[in-house]
């Protein structure tokens, strides 16, 4: 059981994310071995197409439109360690455990390959979590 619990600012990065997966994420909160913050939960059509823009997003047809994802990234003294994979791989190690304990079906970024993706959409995005669109379409 970790120290850390998830602050104001990610729990209102939260709202209009699916309650299923919110779950998930403040479960990891109390079980990871790193802090981690919620960076970005729902978005507007408008935000995503910034990202799309940006070459932040290869798709337009994100999960975090309906609320069924959200991208969390490890705290490191006050940082993101961008650069540290094992970071984001500690954090999903929650996220899966959690998961895995509330019976909740979710995918992760970091393991596109992993998970059936087509060549064009296999990129790593260690921040990203969605519930999966078999269990919740």
């Amino acid at each position: 059981m970790s120290n850390f619990k998830l602050s104001t600012r990610s729990e209102m990065r939260m709202v209009g994310v699916h309650d299923e997966l919110k779950k998930v994420v403040r479960r990891a909160i109390q079980l990871t071995s790193v802090d981690f913050a919620v960076i970005e939960g729902k978005r507007t059509r408008q935000r995503q197409a910034e990202l799309f823009k940006q070459g932040a997003t290869k798709t337009m047809n994100s999960r975090h439109l309906t609320g069924h994802a959200v991208d969390l990234a490890p705290m490191i003294d006050g940082q993101i360690p961008w650069a540290d994979k094992s970071k984001f791989n500690a954090v999903a190690k929650a996220m899966f455990t959690a998961a895995a304990e509330l019976n909740i079906k979710i995918r992760w970024g970091g393991d596109w390959n992993e998970n059936g993706r087509s060549d064009d959409e296999r990129f790593y995005d260690g921040p990203h979590f969605e519930l999966t669109w078999r269990a919740y379409p």
